[in-house]
């Protein structure tokens, strides 16, 4: 198991964050592949005698920290946030955790900028929302995919960061002022900030790339970490509400820099209901009571932004197209407690669209919206079952809801999470 991909099968939030922190435990690296700091992993680990459990939310430093073997790597399809790491190094040196010779930095990743924060947000303030986090992601890979981005390798030499940033932020001032009618922003200060930035994280940098072939040379074994979730893939999720990046396992090796060969399993995280955070389309969505039951008792909130994740029914066809374009051999289920109270739940089989059954999920927005979602029920199991061990001592109700996941995917569930602590996994056989 040389390289193990963990993505999120739907519109991000799945929880993989306590998957990836539970699977760490038997691999020697864990390494995130693209995204920012747009993406929140919760982790939330047991306390100390008498103590209540602690909850960690990461950004940018993959969920693999809290295993002290186990050495984290940000790659290079990452967009870096120096504001947003320095922070989370603090949090987890506070908290104890070493953090110095286990966290490796691509020296390719893409940094956000000041000036990718203001357009982002000004962007969202628009009638044609996309419904972002305003963290600078979008306007970070405009740049960099215009060939004119700041990577981590700019900080090394004053003179190519002040070249790159001038004419960078001269062209942004423009922007600003022209379009916008805001400040303007100051060059020399953002030079002076950064390059303290580089004083901090320069023990962190290498090349990854290279460390994570030469591991693999070694036997080690690598977990892939993906942030956001598929139907948020730029290539391959619902345009234009989409995250900007790949999400999907394809993107694990360009925003790593390892070869296909070395992949040898696809692990999808899916959320035993469906969320969505921003605008785009949902087929399932509950704009009811069931809907805010689901987003209350699963504190749907999101991890980033702390705004209230729009709920629904599992969606069956939207997963069906999630592992086909990932790959996806096994499935990891998570939250399948925040159901306990339910009389009936739902699961969407398949969508009409113009009163004919739809035989593939569409990507382009006008027919997704315009789907209804075909449902079937199961009855509930009407108990609680965070303290389960063994998913054959789970209700009746509660395996033959999963199982009945299983059949209509075709695909093996590998991992049910009862609760948000680690010791509350359940391993199928």
């Amino acid at each position: 198991m040389p390289v193990q991909i963990i993505v999120g099968a739907q519109w991000g939030d799945e929880g993989k964050g306590k998957i990836v922190d539970h699977l760490s435990e038997e691999v020697d690296i864990v390494a995130r592949y693209q995204g920012g700091a747009n993406a929140g992993h919760t982790v939330i680990l047991p306390g100390k005698r008498n103590e209540k459990p602690k909850q960690y939310v990461l950004h940018l430093i993959p969920s693999g920290i809290f295993h002290r073997h186990v050495r984290c790597v940000i790659g290079n399809g990452v967009v870096l946030d120096p504001v947003a790491l320095m922070d989370e190094i603090d949090q987890l040196t506070k908290a104890g955790i070493r953090i110095q010779g286990r966290l490796l930095i691509s020296h390719n990743a893409h940094l956000i900028m000041p000036y990718h924060k203001a357009l982002d947000s000004l962007r969202e303030q628009g009638d044609q929302k996309i419904g972002t986090t305003g963290r600078g992601i979008g306007p970070a890979y405009i740049d960099k995919y215009m060939r004119t981005g700041i990577r981590v390798v700019d900080l090394l030499d004053r003179d190519v960061l002040c070249k790159k940033l001038k004419r960078n932020i001269e062209e942004k001032n423009e922007l600003l002022k022209q379009i916008y009618h805001t400040e303007q922003l100051d060059v020399d200060a953002i030079i002076n900030e950064y390059q303290e930035f580089d004083k901090k994280i320069d023990e962190y940098i290498t090349d990854t790339s290279r460390y994570l072939n030469n591991a693999l040379a070694k036997k080690q074994t690598i977990l892939a970490e993906g942030a956001q979730g598929a139907l948020l893939d730029v290539d391959h999720g619902t345009y234009p509400f989409v995250t900007s990046s790949n999400p999907t396992s394809g993107g694990a090796c360009t925003g790593l820099g390892i070869p296909p060969t070395s992949i040898t399993s696809i692990v999808g995280v899916v959320k035993a209901y469906s969320t969505r955070v921003g605008n785009g389309p949902f087929p399932t969505e509950l704009n009811d009571e069931t809907g805010t039951r689901l987003r209350s008792i699963g504190g749907e909130f999101g991890a980033t932004t702390g705004r209230p994740r729009r709920c629904g029914w599992l969606d069956i066809e939207s997963l069906r197209y999630s592992i086909r374009v990932n790959g996806i051999q096994r499935l990891a289920i998570t939250k399948l407690d925040v159901l306990d109270s339910f009389d009936e739940i739902k699961i969407c089989t398949g969508y009409f669209a113009k009163g004919k059954r739809m035989s593939n999920f569409p990507t382009d927005v006008q027919t997704l919206e315009s789907v209804r979602p075909i449902l079937k029920s199961y009855k509930g199991w009407k108990t609680p079952i965070s303290d389960v061990c063994r998913y054959r001592d789970l209700p009746p109700q509660a395996r033959t809801y999963v199982e009945g996941m299983a059949e209509l995917l075709r695909t093996k569930i590998w991992m049910i999470s009862v609760g948000a602590r680690r010791d509350q996994t359940l391993m199928l056989k």
